[in-house]
């Protein structure tokens, strides 16, 4: 009698180990996917590279009030997970800004998700000490 409620314990401590074991999922570590930069930075990326995207992720009536000359115009709220046709080469470097820095960490991460591999995140329009248009270009 003993030795069958030894093995009808063991039984359930295999069962248990078993089942724990299969419910437990891995860890998964957030990977960001982008480099946050400084505006400093950002400048020197756009005297020193020649192939890169200035990516502004404001809304239209901020981009027409002021932006960096030259910068490609992707509202944030429309990146989601199809592609995006103003940013056809997913290796191209990226530099993104927004008005403070909160839409274009966002903007970062979408972009990341969907397969590009060069991003600088590099804040706000706001902090930008250089040269700003205003109008669509």
């Amino acid at each position: 009698m003993k030795a069958l409620k030894n093995k009808m314990a063991f039984k359930w401590l295999l069962f248990l180990l078993i089942f724990l074991t299969a419910c437990s999922q891995p860890v998964k570590e957030e990977k960001i996917n982008y480099r946050q930069i400084s505006i400093e930075e950002a400048k020197s990326l756009m005297e020193s590279e020649e192939n890169y995207i200035i990516l502004d992720v404001r809304t239209k009536e901020e981009y027409e009030e002021k932006h960096i000359p030259g910068a490609v115009l992707v509202p944030n709220e429309i990146i989601g997970d199809e592609e995006i046709p103003e940013l056809p080469d997913k290796n191209q470097m990226i530099l993104i800004y927004c008005r403070s820095g909160n839409r274009s960490k966002q903007a970062a991460e979408k972009l990341a998700a969907l397969g590009y591999t060069n991003i600088f995140e590099f804040g706000g329009i706001n902090d930008w000490t250089g040269e700003v248009v205003s109008g669509a270009e």
